[in-house]
């Protein structure tokens, strides 16, 4: 739905992780990170691989993951959520910055701090405390929306980000956008934003 056939062609690839998102369970996708991007079609010269993992990414690092898949593929570029989110709310400005996420604290705390850590001033945050990865891919778009609402009334924000690719958020995005007044980026999306933007190709919009 965000890379269109017509002007990229997209390639996935797994990487294996536990059934709930805790920092231990984060850690071991480190270990399959090369041998997942490996399985890539190994003749393609990638203008850009996107590792689809914004926890994963908080807790291993942004240098770390790069390395890892550079081991396991040939790409120009490598990108995840965290540092497309961080490309994002610079190229748009935004200063005091929402965060809303799935995670139990102890991730999001992570993740805070590394958005912190780069420079983005985030303000508010509200996490759902769910830690098993099969409620968090079934948590609807309206319970999203809703937690969206709340922070924002919350709190006085430039711009939104909803957090984990496991989230259903693209039929959200600019429907809160409109209501709220704000941008409003989730982890896919942003990801998809940056790896269009590295690839040089355009990014389909999303109603």
């Amino acid at each position: 739905r965000l890379i269109a056939p017509e002007h990229a062609r997209l390639y996935v690839t797994r990487i294996p992780s536990g059934d709930h998102l805790t920092p231990e369970s984060i850690a071991t996708m480190k270990e399959a990170l090369t041998s997942s991007a490996a399985l890539l079609p190994a003749t393609a010269d990638f203008d850009v691989v996107g590792y689809a993992c914004t926890s994963g990414t908080a807790f291993l690092g942004e240098e770390t993951i790069e390395q890892a898949i550079q081991a396991g593929v040939r790409t120009r570029a490598v990108t995840n959520p965290l540092t497309a989110a961080i490309a994002q709310i610079a190229h748009l400005g935004l200063d005091r910055v929402g965060i809303v996420s799935p995670y139990i604290s102890e991730v999001a705390e992570q993740l805070r701090a590394a958005f912190e850590t780069r420079g983005v001033n985030v303000a508010a945050a509200l996490s759902m405390e769910e830690s098993s990865e099969a409620a968090v891919a079934r948590i609807t778009p309206e319970v999203i929306t809703r937690a969206a609402q709340q922070l924002v009334a919350e709190n006085q924000l430039d711009g939104l980000f909803l957090s984990c690719t496991n989230l259903k958020t693209l039929e959200v995005l600019n429907p809160l956008s409109a209501q709220l007044g704000l941008p409003i980026l989730s982890s896919n999306q942003a990801l998809a934003w940056h790896m269009t933007r590295l690839a040089g190709c355009p990014l389909s919009s999303v109603s």
